[in-house]
């Protein structure tokens, strides 16, 4: 980088859920986040698992496989709050489906009260499906088919997990936006 040129902090963020519905009181039970400066990786990460004091749908116990008995005596989401926020603060958010996630933390962040405000209070927010279909229409724009499209390898991963999640689509949003495949190594974990 050379003098006079701005930093620029990106975190990848996933979720996973009790279900699929806000509406019907689905709450959030992991996180996971990556950092990126200038579009490299720093190994910096956030990960942390939530007691959702609710039971966890069987369809999406199916596609992560976190289980209600594995959340007992975690933090809930008051508890992680500030440090996620503190986290995420001044960045721009990449997340797959932007706005499945961003509706869940908005309903957390609303359950602690009025001065929390929503995520975009925060940060800014890319969402990469959006960009996906940008890119590449006519595809299926899940993240499978993208780590597919640009040959990220995903074999290690037997079940939807936030921080794994939130490695794979590091890597893919890198490819996305012209990333080296040593970066999209790096921000999938060292996978491909």
């Amino acid at each position: 980088m050379t003098k006079g040129e701005k930093t620029v902090r990106q975190i990848v963020l996933d979720t996973e859920t009790t279900g699929l519905m806000v509406a019907q009181g689905h709450r959030i039970i992991e996180i996971g986040c990556v950092e990126l400066v200038n579009g490299q990786p720093t190994g910096r990460t956030l990960q942390q698992y939530l007691d959702p004091d609710r039971d966890i749908e069987p369809g999406a116990l199916a596609v992560h496989g976190i289980t209600r008995e594995k959340l007992i005596g975690q933090p809930r989401f008051c508890d992680v709050a500030e440090q996620l926020l503190e986290f995420i603060r001044g960045c721009e958010l990449i997340i797959h489906n932007a706005k499945f996630d961003v509706e869940f933390l908005d309903a957390e962040l609303a359950r602690l009260g009025p001065g929390w405000g929503p995520v975009s209070d925060y940060c800014a927010i890319t969402c990469t499906r959006d960009l996906a279909r940008k890119m590449l229409p006519g595809m299926r724009h899940r993240l499978d088919n993208l780590c597919d499209h640009f040959g990220i390898d995903r074999k290690h991963r037997t079940a939807h997990g936030a921080l794994l999640d939130a490695q794979l689509l590091a890597a893919v949003y890198a490819a996305m936006v012209g990333g080296s495949p040593d970066v999209m190594v790096a921000a999938a974990g060292g996978v491909r």
